[in-house]
C-alpha cells in the first residue's frame, strides 16, 4: 500500500450489484466500472445491512450499525454533537490525519448543508429533493432549467416511475456529479492527499434517463424479474401502500410485466451514464498522474427491487436489496482479485481509517475488507441488519430476518439465491434457526451496550478521592472517548 494514498469513493444511490458487466450482466455494458473490477478486488458478496438511504450512511460513516447510531429510516440523522459522543465519520477522522476531505453530489445529510467532517462540499441531493436549492439547483437555473417532480415528466405514473427526463445529457444530476468531481481533482493542491466521496443520485428512482439515452436498452433485453413469492406477498401492503404516498405516488398494485421491463431498462439507462462519469474520473486522475497513487473505491447504499416480487425501491432483508457492488482498485491491492467472504459497506469506515493507516476506536460494526493487503484484514462473521421495518441476521449462508410486520424468514442463500423457500418452520433447519436468533440477541445487545456508550459514568465506589463524592460534582456529558476504557 502506497504512502498516505489519496482515496476517491465512488458511491451511486441504489445500484444492486447485478446490473453490472464485472458482476455477469451481460445485457449492460459497464466498461469503466469493469476496468476497476480487472484492475483491483471485487468482492463477491458485499452487503447493505441497513437497506435505506439514510440509514446505511449514517452507518457507513460511524462505522456503527443503524441500532447503534439510532438512525433507523429516513426521518433520522445523527445527533448534531455524535462526535462528542465517541461516534466521529471517517472524514472527521481523516481530516484530523491530514487528508484534504471533499464531498461531491448526494450526500443526504441532515441538514443537506452540513460537513460531517467533509471540509469542501458541492451538493446535488436531487431526484426526490426538487426544493432544496443546494449547487444543482442553482446550476440549472443558469441554463434556465429546473428539478422536475417525477410526475411531471413523461411516462411516470403509467410506467411506474420509469419516465423520460426532458433535462438534457449534459445537464443531467450525474453527468453534473461527475464533471465536479473531474473538476476537483484538476484543482486540489498536492501539499496533502486528498479523499473524496462522489456520491451519484442515480440510479435511484424515479428512472428518468434522458430520452437519448433510455432509447440505448431495450425493454426485451432486460433480465425477467423474480415473479412474487408467498413471504413477499406478506411484506407487499407496506411496501406498495409507501409508493402510494410521499413522494413517489405510483401505485403498484398493478404492475404489468411490460412495464417491469421499462423500469429496468431505464435503470440500466441510468447506470450507463454513470459508467460514463466513472471513466471520467479515472481520466482525469490519469491526467494529473494520481492514478497510481489513489485507492478507488465504487460500492452504493443498497440495492432496488426494480420489479423483482413485483417491488421497487429497497428496505426489505432480501438480496435485491441488500447485495451491492464492492470494488476496490489501487496501489497494493491485487489485480483482477474475486473476494467470496461476505462484507458489508459499513465496512467501509475501517478500511478507510486502515488505508491512512489509522486504529479504528470506536466503528463497532466495522471491519478492515479482507484482500486488499491491508493488515487486519476480515474478521467479520455475520452482518447484523436493522431498520424500521425489521431486524435480520446473515452468517455468510443462511439470512435470518423478523420483521416488525409478523412474517419471519430464513433462507439458504447458497442453494436458494432467488430467496423463494422460507425454512423458518422447516423442522430440519430447526437448529440453524436457533443458531441465528441466538447470534441476533447477542448482537443486538452488544449493539444497544455502544449505543449508550456516552451515558457512562467514572465508576466511584473504589476511588475515595475522586470529586464525584462530593455533592457539588456534576456528571461529564457526553462522557469523554478516552476515558471509557478506565471506567
Amino acid at each position: 500500500m502506497a504512502d498516505r494514498p489519496n482515496i476517491v469513493f465512488l458511491f451511486p444511490d441504489q445500484l444492486r450489484w447485478d446490473f453490472l458487466g464485472c458482476y455477469g450482466a451481460d445485457f449492460i455494458e459497464t466498461p469503466n466500472i469493469d476496468r476497476l473490477a480487472s484492475e483491483g478486488v471485487t468482492y463477491e458478496r458485499a452487503l447493505a445491512p441497513h437497506p435505506v438511504c439514510m440509514p446505511q450512511r449514517a452507518a457507513l460513516l460511524t462505522g456503527c450499525n443503524a441500532l447503534t447510531t439510532g438512525v433507523i429510516s429516513n426521518n433520522y440523522w445523527l445527533r448534531p454533537d455524535h462526535a462528542d459522543c465517541g461516534m466521529p465519520t471517517f472524514a472527521q477522522l481523516l481530516a484530523k490525519a491530514g487528508w484534504h476531505t471533499s464531498a461531491v453530489g448526494k450526500m443526504h445529510f441532515i441538514p443537506w448543508d452540513i460537513g460531517e467532517g467533509f471540509e469542501h462540499r458541492v451538493i446535488a441531493e436531487d431526484k426526490r429533493h426538487i426544493h432544496i436549492e443546494d449547487d444543482y439547483h442553482h446550476y440549472l437555473a443558469g441554463h434556465e432549467l429546473r428539478k422536475l417532480r417525477g410526475w411531471e415528466e413523461p411516462g411516470y405514473t403509467e410506467h411506474r416511475m420509469a419516465s423520460v427526463s426532458p433535462i438534457p445529457l449534459e445537464h443531467q444530476v450525474d453527468v453534473f456529479v461527475g464533471r465536479e468531481a473531474v473538476r476537483h481533482i484538476e484543482e486540489v493542491g498536492d501539499d496533502r492527499p486528498f479523499m473524496m466521496m462522489v456520491g451519484f443520485p442515480g440510479p435511484h428512482d424515479p428512472y428518468n434517463p434522458p430520452a437519448d439515452q433510455a432509447a440505448r436498452f431495450a425493454p426485451d433485453r432486460m433480465p425477467a424479474p423474480l415473479p412474487a413469492t408467498e413471504d413477499s406477498a406478506k411484506l407487499a401492503p407496506g411496501l406498495l401502500k409507501g409508493h402510494a404516498g410521499g413522494s413517489s405516488r405510483v401505485d403498484l398494485s398493478s404492475f404489468p410485466d411490460e412495464s417491469k421491463r421499462l423500469v429496468r431498462a431505464h435503470y440500466a439507462a441510468l447506470i450507463a451514464m454513470i459508467d460514463e462519469q466513472v471513466g471520467a474520473i479515472v481520466a482525469a486522475l490519469e491526467a494529473r498522474g494520481m492514478l497510481d497513487n489513489t485507492i478507488i473505491v465504487f460500492a452504493s447504499d443498497h440495492g432496488d427491487f426494480v420489479g423483482d416480487f413485483g417491488f421497487l425501491g429497497k428496505s426489505l432483508f432480501f438480496e435485491p436489496s441488500m447485495h451491492v457492488p464492492l470494488i476496490v482498485r489501487g496501489p497494493g491491492v491485487p489485480a483482477g482479485r474475486r473476494e467470496a467472504a461476505t462484507v458489508a459497506v459499513t465496512d467501509l469506515f475501517a478500511t478507510f481509517l486502515a488505508i491512512a493507516g489509522l486504529r479504528n476506536e470506536t466503528g463497532h460494526d466495522s471491519f478492515v475488507l479482507p484482500g486488499m493487503g491491508l493488515e487486519g484484514g476480515g474478521g467479520r462473521q455475520f452482518v447484523l441488519g436493522a431498520t424500521g421495518d425489521g431486524l435480520a441476521l446473515d452468517d455468510g449462508r443462511f439470512r435470518l430476518a423478523r420483521y416488525r410486520a409478523g412474517l419471519s424468514t430464513l433462507f439458504d442463500l447458497a442453494s436458494d439465491p432467488a430467496e423463494t423457500r422460507n425454512l423458518i418452520a422447516d423442522p430440519a433447519h430447526a437448529d440453524i434457526r436457533e443458531r441465528l436468533d441466538a447470534m441476533l440477541a447477542n448482537a443486538l445487545l452488544q449493539a444497544s451496550l455502544h449505543a449508550h456508550e456516552d451515558r457512562r459514568c467514572p465508576y466511584l465506589t473504589m476511588t475515595p478521592d475522586h470529586p464525584g463524592h462530593r455533592e457539588d460534582w456534576r456528571r461529564p456529558y457526553p462522557f469523554p472517548a478516552a476515558s471509557r476504557a478506565e471506567a
